[in-house]
């Protein structure tokens, strides 16, 4: 189980998983792949793209909890006492 990250640190973690997908795609894109490579390829790509979208997910929620600040913890902060 994975620990929350912080604002910076899923920021990080996406830049790491975006460069990952992009040299899975660049490989997978590449002259005489062969077949099972190809499948191997795609199936990292498909990983590396639900990870990132968990990660996006985990920022975008700590933020409308106000967990990260900034911009989208000050709206939610505001939110909460006019309920």
């Amino acid at each position: 189980m994975m620990l929350p990250a912080s604002g910076a640190e899923a920021t990080a973690r996406l830049g790491e998983l975006s460069r990952r997908l992009e040299e899975a795609a660049a490989r997978l894109r590449g002259d005489g792949v062969e077949p099972e490579e190809a499948k191997r390829l795609a199936g990292e790509c498909a990983e590396l793209a639900a990870d990132a979208a968990i990660e996006l997910d985990r920022l975008a929620r700590g933020e409308s909890r106000g967990d990260f600040g900034g911009e989208f913890g000050q709206a939610a902060r505001g939110q909460e006492e006019l309920l």
